[in-house]
């Protein structure tokens, strides 16, 4: 029976090396160039050696690297024999199929980004946004959603917060003028990346702010002006950019921060619902929208 080397390394993921982890995630990531790659150049573009290389085929099995290799290409010429997405003009296409097919490919991102995040560096981001003085969020394009949602929420967390908006390159700077040390700013961009939301990420960089870059892998180009990147899978099923394990990361982050400064959150909430009930702001439009069990979770835990 033919191994499935991809199913193999996303099921060996949780219980590989932090070494072994970044191998396996490289060759997800870069199936189609692995396939030609040594061992020794796999491990020059990751950072380790051809030596560790050649321990993680042994380690998945493999009598040496060369049947490990070959196990990659036969990956490929699989993936290049069988259509790997939907083709959106075919109609003998069910829609439990494709129901089916969006939903265990997002739970899969969801599962492969979990696996690879970097704990220190989800970590330190949540330190960054709690202890800045000012949020500033970049995305656009497909991101631009994933931004305002983490702006929404953000705000009842933290003090202050600013969405950068991109029209144009210019008022992303007239903006950013007051950036300085004391804030952070996060930046959101996957395929294709963003060019305005690079620019911004380097000015904050230059201007000394605390960069945050939400992003897809180490290949990224938003990695170059951060000093905390956060990973989630974000591939493109058919004409639609999957952003469901973003949206997991974002929710992470924003319970992360309330965990942390959980009284102070309680009191914001609870001063919304007071001037929210004092004008009529919702006119009854919202139902149990600061439910009691949330305020008394929040209540309960550490502040």
């Amino acid at each position: 029976m033919e191994r499935n080397i991809l199913e193999e390394l996303k099921t060996a993921m949780p219980s590989l090396s932090k070494g072994h982890k970044k191998i396996a995630h490289y060759i997800i990531e870069n199936l189609d160039e692995a396939a030609f790659m040594t061992a020794a150049k796999i491990g020059r573009n990751i950072g380790v050696s051809e030596s560790t290389v050649v321990r993680f085929a042994a380690a998945l099995g493999y009598d040496g690297f060369p049947g490990f290799q070959e196990a990659v290409a036969a990956a490929v010429k699989g993936k290049l024999g069988a259509p790997s997405r939907f083709d959106i003009s075919g109609a003998d296409i069910s829609h439990s199929k494709i129901l089916e097919y969006v939903f265990r490919g997002d739970a899969e991102k969801i599962t492969d980004t979990l696996a690879n995040l970097d704990a220190d560096a989800f970590d330190l981001a949540v330190d960054m946004i709690a202890e800045a003085r000012r949020v500033y969020i970049v995305a656009v394009r497909s991101a631009a959603p994933v931004g305002d949602f983490l702006a929404f929420y953000l705000r009842m967390v933290v003090d202050d917060v600013a969405v950068v908006t991109t029209n144009s390159s210019s008022e992303i700077f007239e903006q950013m003028i007051n950036v300085g040390e004391k804030d952070a700013v996060i930046g959101i961009s996957f395929p294709r990346y963003s060019m305005r939301t690079l620019k911004a990420l380097e000015f904050a960089n230059n201007r000394n702010a605390k960069v945050i870059a939400i992003t897809d892998s180490i290949h990224s180009p938003m990695n170059l002006y951060s000093s905390c990147n956060l990973f989630a899978r974000s591939d493109m099923a058919t004409v639609v950019d999957s952003m469901t394990a973003p949206m997991s990361l974002i929710n992470a982050i924003i319970v992360a921060l309330c965990v942390r400064n959980s009284k102070a959150v309680a009191n914001k909430l609870e001063e919304l619902g007071n001037v929210w009930n004092d004008y009529q702001v919702t006119n009854n439009d919202e139902i149990n929208y600061l439910d009691e069990e949330l305020m008394k979770d929040l209540r309960g835990l550490k502040g």
